[in-house]
């Protein structure tokens, strides 16, 4: 069964206070896009013969990996973590995992996060494992803290540690997206100690409800004044985006990402060689 793991972007972003376990709470709104990655999963045959790996037989789960680098081993892999949270609660059988990696990592756009969650989903559909959305969220959780977010994978408010949702009616789908990833690898921890907390004077949901035209100077993503500092290619991004015409144009999560929203489909040659993608906004 193979599944297509999507990105996501965050819709201003506002750390809020930090919290007593290290952890900080936050506000922002999360909107899935589709720049993809490829997730296959195959039930191993018992007849087949397992990987040579002690570390693999143990663990009954085979992870082949393709496309952008990963680093890491295995057991340090969301997928494989994942994977223990649901054999804790059913039985399931050895695998064949294959990713294909797709999202540059560091870049605020929740790559590794969707890959658990998309595999959390497609195990419980197909190994008709019923577990009901909340429980599949939950697994989520434990994860990462926008990892729950990519089991609903629609746009959502969101708080606390940005694993709190509320629905949220918004539709983007007439406009085109285009993400550029400039070549920073964004410490998410490095990231958040660099910021105030701060309570904002007013809620994301008061702007996302205005014009998108006047986002540009109200929808704003706390990490990217720390950002900017440390890396000046990602402030000069932003600003070209919004030279090849963008509406609204913001970092993603705590970068480096950045992305820009246009009436139309935006032509960015302008933008120089960095990984980039473009598309219609779901």
């Amino acid at each position: 069964m193979i599944c297509f793991p999507n990105a996501k972007i965050n819709l201003g972003l506002h750390v809020t206070e930090k919290r007593e376990d290290g952890f900080h709470n936050i506000e922002t709104i999360f909107y899935p896009v589709g720049w993809n990655e490829a997730l296959e999963v195959i039930e191993r045959p018992m007849t087949l013969k397992r990987d040579s790996s002690a570390e693999n037989r143990s663990l009954n789960f085979n992870l082949h990996l393709s496309g952008l680098p990963v680093s890491g081993n295995i057991s340090d892999n969301l997928l494989y973590k994942a994977y223990q949270l649901m054999q804790q609660k059913k039985s399931l059988p050895s695998l064949e995992v294959y990713l294909h990696k797709v999202l540059p990592m560091g870049a605020g756009l929740g790559g590794g996060s969707a890959d658990a969650a998309f595999f959390i989903n497609l195990l419980n559909e197909q190994f008709d494992l019923k577990f009901q959305e909340t429980e599949r969220m939950d697994m989520a959780r434990q994860l990462g803290s926008d990892c729950a977010f990519f089991i609903k994978n629609k746009p959502i408010y969101a708080t606390q540690k940005g694993d709190v949702f509320a629905d949220l009616d918004l539709d983007l789908s007439h406009l085109f997206i285009a993400i550029i990833y400039p070549n920073i690898h964004s410490n998410t921890k490095e990231a958040y100690s660099l910021v105030r907390p701060q309570q904002p004077s007013r809620s994301l949901l008061d702007f996302i409800k205005q014009p998108i035209s006047s986002w540009k100077h109200e929808l704003v993503n706390d990490f990217e004044k720390s950002i900017f500092s440390l890396y000046p290619i990602v402030e000069k991004t932003k600003q070209d985006l919004y030279n090849c015409g963008a509406l609204y144009a913001c970092m993603s999560g705590s970068g480096s990402a950045v992305f820009g929203l246009f009436e139309e489909e935006p032509i960015l040659k302008q933008l120089g060689s960095f990984p980039h993608w473009c598309g219609k906004m779901k």
